[in-house]
């Protein structure tokens, strides 16, 4: 799997045959689409919804948008905020992690958030955030089996849907076998 930061283009645009990409990555998880109610019908994602909600989110500085391919095919996206808009949180946030359903359960999805962790840990972050939605189960299911616990319930910043709050401290690197520690 190569995973790569989402560029836009010069002009602030995302380039039409990616779009076309994440359109349809987008709109071929349609469960979680209905749940989320980020578009207005799941049944029909269109490329200007899906660009301007990613050039909305890119307009923060801290937030970036990885793209995870297998056999150059887009299998999977991540959106992380590296700081939290609220100054008392002192931990950088997983805002979507999204993986094609065909290829779900193939490990795409625990690759991507392993990536992102240890972008986070190489950063020097400790520990790192996510909400889901209460009324995803799924979700919640493949977070806590990633070692991320539930440490409060609250209504999500932009529309207030209620959402389990969850959190994992990112383990320090060990050092290779037989490396001294100083």
């Amino acid at each position: 799997m190569i995973i790569d930061l989402l560029r836009l283009a010069p002009g602030g645009g995302i380039p039409a045959p990616l779009l076309t990409e994440l359109t349809a990555l987008y709109a071929a998880d349609r469960d979680f689409q209905a749940l989320s109610g980020d578009f207005p019908d799941p049944d029909d994602i269109r490329p200007e919804q899906v660009a301007a909600a990613l050039t909305g989110e890119l307009v923060d500085p801290d937030v970036e948008v990885l793209l995870a391919r297998d056999s150059g095919r887009l299998v999977a996206a991540a959106i992380t905020l590296a700081r939290h808009p609220d100054p008392a949180d002192p931990d950088p946030w997983i805002g979507l992690l999204l993986v094609d359903p065909a290829v779900q359960r193939q490990g795409h999805g625990r690759r991507l958030a392993s990536h992102v962790e240890g972008r986070f840990r190489a950063a020097g972050r400790t520990a790192v955030r996510l909400a889901v939605l209460e009324n995803n189960p799924k979700g919640l299911a493949f977070w806590t089996a990633l070692g991320y616990e539930v440490i409060a319930h609250r209504g999500d910043r932009r529309l207030g849907r209620p959402c389990a709050v969850l959190r994992k401290v990112l383990p320090t690197p060990r050092p290779a076998s037989g490396a001294l520690a100083p």
